[in-house]
């Protein structure tokens, strides 16, 4: 099973440079907002997934963009609410849902799977274990492209 490339390895890794420089920025203007996810896609779009404590408000999201306004010098931004299936990019991410069902999609085809699916039942510093159909998988964090939780669970 293969999917889609949304993105490649050099808009990946500056996701995840832009991640760490846009979490700094809004450390000090607000503090409570976690960013789950700096992306950048197709068109030149930098789409951010962030949280917040009392959940993602159209008004939060607003006030993010506008600590972000620099960016749009380089690209459209998109800020939005993480959704049912929100992105997994972090250990604690993993650990925090324990028992929920995710998808994870792998760097390379593992077992002849691109893809794993199943509850995720350990989380450590270095991998997640998820309970899937094949049986229990553990994966290290540097082989993952890409993991969210599986809505309706």
């Amino acid at each position: 099973m293969s999917f889609p490339k949304e993105e490649t390895e050099v808009s990946r890794q500056d996701g995840a440079s832009l991640q760490s420089e846009i979490e700094a920025r809004l450390a000090a203007s607000e503090p409570d907002v976690e960013v789950l996810l700096a992306e950048v896609v197709s068109g030149g779009t930098l789409r951010l997934f962030i949280d917040h404590p009392d959940g993602v408000t159209l008004e939060l999201c607003e006030r993010v963009s506008g600590q972000l306004n620099d960016y749009r010098d380089r690209y459209s931004l998109e800020v939005s609410s993480p959704g049912q299936d929100r992105p997994l990019t972090k250990p604690q991410h993993y650990s925090r849902y324990l028992g929920r069902h995710a998808r994870v999609r792998l760097r390379a085809a593992r077992d002849g799977h691109r893809s794993v699916t199943g509850e995720l039942v350990g989380a450590s510093d270095s991998d997640v274990t998820i309970a899937a159909q094949e049986g229990v998988v553990t994966i290290p964090y540097e082989q993952i492209a890409r993991s969210n939780l599986v809505p309706g669970d």
